[in-house]
């Protein structure tokens, strides 16, 4: 299944990911600009990305608690996720994400 990701440069990327996967690893496995510094723990908001308009839905909204991590970075977005909180499945085939500014290594 692929993950449509662009990054803080506006390059677009096509990634394979696996079922049951966190978004957050596949961008992170494939050596994009993420620091994704907890794991997945839900610990921190280093893996900050805006889910396209025509996935929200499918995406869903974040959990009470991953929005009180998103309260952490100042360029939070309506459609702003945790990447780390989004599980691959094939409903999510093609999901598009961009990654938000706040998540960047550098």
């Amino acid at each position: 299944m692929k993950v449509l990701v662009t990054d803080q440069t506006g390059v677009d990327h096509e990634l394979e990911g696996l079922d049951g996967w966190r978004v957050m690893e596949v961008i992170r496995d494939w050596g994009l600009n993420i620091k994704a510094e907890c794991g997945g723990a839900l610990s921190c908001a280093t893996c900050h990305v805006y889910v396209d308009k025509d996935w929200t839905e499918i995406v869903g909204a974040p959990s009470d608690e991953e929005e009180d991590m998103l309260d952490s970075v100042g360029d939070v977005r309506s459609n702003s996720r945790l990447s780390c909180q989004i599980l691959m499945s094939d409903a999510l085939d093609g999901l598009k994400v961009t990654l938000a500014p706040s998540a960047a290594k550098d």
